[in-house]
């Protein structure tokens, strides 16, 4: 196949990781309360094509960036070059912001990073590692949202490496793999983020300890009946960014950190077990916005989801500046009452929730074509 002038061998073997939804605990999880989440039904994809006489690695990710090119012979130096952005940004010298130049970077990162967990092939070796070429990614999780795209991308790309390498990890590997290589997207390792979208499900981070959460068959939002996302716009400042806010705030505040906790733990307790669970969301809406990421236009929305019958609650770090809270958990009983409150609110996205059992997890096709011939010689 040739495209552009470039000719490639596709290989259409993909992986996939799904997004994931905070029910409860975000910010106060940092302080060793229970956090609540969920995996969602919406998905980052990552395949990888072979172009014939590569020295690299170019990206093509759909709707995050226009492509870059990596030179395979620099990959090594480039994963220690974001190591030293990290190390800056934890000695306070560099923003969380300014640690990753480009969307692209976590992906490669990602690569490179289990790379050195792999034995290497040496260039006069019959095998090739299967790395030259164009990685590719598209995904339904919108961006900056709280919903695990960065996650998502990042086990996504461990599983489809793993296959290409002939090498494989362990869940709890790449649950550890996939918090590490995120502390480059918000300053730290998001264990609740890494796990829901390697084991799939609803789980639980509780000081530190995961656990999963097993569901009736016929429980709700296995179905999706009653539960809701919105999405209300990219906040205008970022995770990192709130969760200082927050920290100089109410860091010392084991009251409210306990208020939260008590949440957590009595809606865990209302989903297992069906019961209504809008009051305990009411008291989780209270408290976030008690800490200060619930901006006012996201007040607003809520209290509109409150009158038409439902609880609704901001579903990640939310946001200290600006109007755009991100993603906005809603629990509404009636099908009817949603769609006339959204019909209100036509420019904003919305879905109904669905959990997804299962993590991320490779694709296996069909090959399209021939593979790269053994005479084909690709930088090492």
């Amino acid at each position: 196949m040739t495209t552009n002038g470039i000719t490639t061998t596709p290989d259409r073997n993909s992986a996939q990781a799904p997004g994931k939804l905070i029910l409860s605990g975000e910010h106060a999880v940092v302080y060793g309360a229970p956090a609540l989440a969920v995996a969602l039904d919406r998905y980052t994809e990552v395949w990888f094509t072979p172009i014939l006489g590569s020295k690299g690695l170019r990206t093509a990710f759909d709707n995050l960036s226009q492509g870059q090119f990596y030179p395979i012979e620099l990959l090594k130096s480039f994963k220690q070059g974001l190591d030293r952005r990290f190390d800056a940004f934890t000695r306070g010298d560099l923003t969380v912001q300014k640690i990753l130049k480009r969307p692209d970077d976590l992906a490669v990162y990602t690569m490179a990073l289990l790379l050195n967990y792999v034995p290497v092939p040496g260039v006069t070796s019959t095998k090739r590692l299967p790395m030259p070429g164009l990685l590719s990614s598209k995904s339904d999780l919108p961006l900056g949202a709280g919903m695990g795209s960065s996650a998502a991308i990042i086990a996504a790309t461990f599983v489809l490496y793993e296959h290409l390498l002939k090498y494989s990890q362990s869940d709890q590997e790449r649950f550890e793999r996939v918090r590490f290589c995120e502390r480059l997207q918000h300053g730290n390792g998001s264990a609740i983020d890494a796990a829901t979208v390697v084991y799939g499900g609803m789980n639980r981070i509780d000081n530190g300890e995961l656990s999963h959460l097993k569901l009736k068959e016929d429980h709700s939002l296995l179905r999706g009946d009653g539960w809701y996302w919105v999405l209300h716009g990219k906040p205008d400042a970022p995770t990192g960014e709130c969760v200082a806010k927050v920290r100089d705030n109410h860091g010392d505040d084991t009251i409210l950190w306990d208020a939260f906790t008590e949440c957590t733990n009595t809606l865990q307790i209302a989903i297992e077990e069906m019961r209504d669970p809008r009051e305990i969301i009411k008291e989780n809406n209270a408290l976030l916005q008690k800490i200060g990421v619930v901006p006012t236009a996201a007040k607003g929305f809520v209290a509109e989801v409150e009158r038409a019958g439902g609880a609704a609650k901001v579903s990640g770090a939310g946001s200290v500046r600006g109007d755009k809270a991100g993603t906005i958990l809603v629990h509404m009983p009636e099908d009817a009452a949603m769609e006339r409150l959204m019909s209100k609110h036509p420019d904003l996205r919305w879905e109904r929730l669905r959990i997804t059992p299962q993590g991320v997890h490779l694709n296996i096709r069909e090959p399209l074509s021939e593979p790269i011939p053994e005479d084909v010689t690709v930088a090492t």
